[in-house]
């Protein structure tokens, strides 16, 4: 199978983080809507990245579509629970997760826009979204060592793709300083080799 996607999208880092951590082999392919050429529109009506090319060429779009997929490839190192409850969680986190990297992605295609046609209201309602996610990431994270059910899931992947995004981006952002809890999970992911061959990249 293919994976289509950019060095800088947290969403194909998810799915990138995923498909190392259950060790499915694949070919990555750096490929963008924005470049010429691109390959995406073919596989993905929408236009976007990340899209796994199956290999009977059927395609599968949207990070929280493939990684279920890939979960249940095999039973390695699974990432999202099967009782429902645990596993309803698990996805409310990468919902809350994904969605803080939807808004600080607007925002930042919002910033390349001609300084005079920007709009600094919707980039400030952007920026609320990321503050009040955050917010909202360190209180239900508390003092545990995992997101949900002191295990690794995917949750924790959504949440470490997103805080690598934001520092990725928003260099200036001070929530490792906010939220120390965020900042922990943060530093044991990194140690994770998933997470350290695929941070985000120009």
């Amino acid at each position: 199978m293919k994976l289509l996607g950019s060095l800088t999208s947290p969403f194909v880092r998810k799915v990138r983080i995923v498909l190392a951590e259950k060790r499915v082999d694949h070919e990555f392919a750096i490929d963008s809507p924005w470049l010429e050429g691109t390959q995406v529109g073919h596989f993905n009506p929408l236009g976007k990245v990340p899209v796994l090319v199956l290999d009977d060429g059927d395609s599968l779009f949207d990070s929280r579509v493939i990684v279920e997929y890939l979960d249940t490839l095999t039973p390695v190192a699974r990432l999202i629970p099967e009782l429902a409850r645990a596993r309803i969680q698990v996805k409310r986190w990468e919902a809350l997760a994904d969605g803080i990297c939807d808004a600080a992605a607007l925002a930042v295609m919002e910033k390349r826009r001609p300084e005079e046609k920007q709009s600094g209201d919707w980039i400030e309602r952007q920026k609320k979204k990321i503050d009040h996610g955050l917010q909202f990431l360190a209180l239900e994270l508390g003092e545990k060592p995992w997101c949900v059910a002191d295990t690794y899931s995917l949750a924790d992947i959504a949440v470490g793709c997103c805080l690598g995004y934001l520092g990725f981006r928003y260099p200036e952002m001070s929530w490792r300083e906010d939220y120390p809890n965020l900042s922990k999970l943060d530093e044991k992911l990194m140690k994770r080799t998933a997470f350290s061959d695929t941070l985000p990249r120009e």
